[in-house]
């Protein structure tokens, strides 16, 4: 490879100095993520007053109601794959392709594996909405529109899509929200313990 190709590097094949920046804010943006993972409800409570605070932005504002279109729509599809199983039941047509969902009572317990995990739908969620939120510090992207228009179109829009997501999780019987295997109650031990 000539001297220079790689990303990051200066004409004399040493890292330069902007590459060096670059790579150390996204070691320290990953560390902060890493270190983040396990507090999920502070990170959906961060997530959470993000959110309000776009959205008194934009009521003061009175304006770019088609960048919040566009980021209801993005959290809706975010969303949709988050009730998603990763392995979509209704395009396997060979059972011995991938695993399936339990469809009798009597068979294995097996862990609902979603399309999009959790910590990626946060982040995702988080980032586009500091993305909207930059988005209205421009004016080229508040475009007038009648904004009662787009809500009732989200409305419409949610109720649909969450029908048929529905009707897809009864038809494959599957429940995106589990919390573990259940656990069963054994028969309550009554016997007298004898003192030695």
């Amino acid at each position: 490879m000539p001297e220079g190709d790689s990303a990051g590097e200066s004409i004399h094949g040493r890292p330069s100095a902007i590459g060096n920046f670059f790579k150390r804010l996204g070691q320290i943006y990953q560390s902060w993520l890493d270190k983040s993972t396990p507090f999920s409800a502070v990170r959906w409570a961060a997530t959470l007053i993000l959110t309000a605070i776009y959205m008194l932005r934009v009521y003061i504002l009175q304006g770019w109601y088609i960048v919040t279109y566009a980021l209801g729509i993005y959290h809706l599809n975010l969303f949709i794959a988050f009730l998603s199983p990763k392995v979509d039941p209704s395009l396997l047509d060979d059972p011995d392709e991938g695993p399936e969902l339990p469809t009798k009572q009597n068979e294995e317990f097996r862990p609902f594996i979603r399309r999009l995990p959790e910590f990626k739908f946060w982040h995702s969620a988080t980032k586009g909405i500091v993305i909207a939120m930059i988005c209205t510090f421009f004016e080229a992207f508040n475009v007038p529109v009648f904004w009662p228009i787009l809500v009732m179109y989200f409305i419409m829009l949610f109720c649909i899509t969450m029908k048929r997501q529905i009707k897809h999780m009864i038809k494959y019987r599957y429940l995106p929200f589990t919390h573990g295997k259940r656990t069963y109650r054994g028969k309550e031990d009554t016997a007298k313990t004898f003192a030695s």
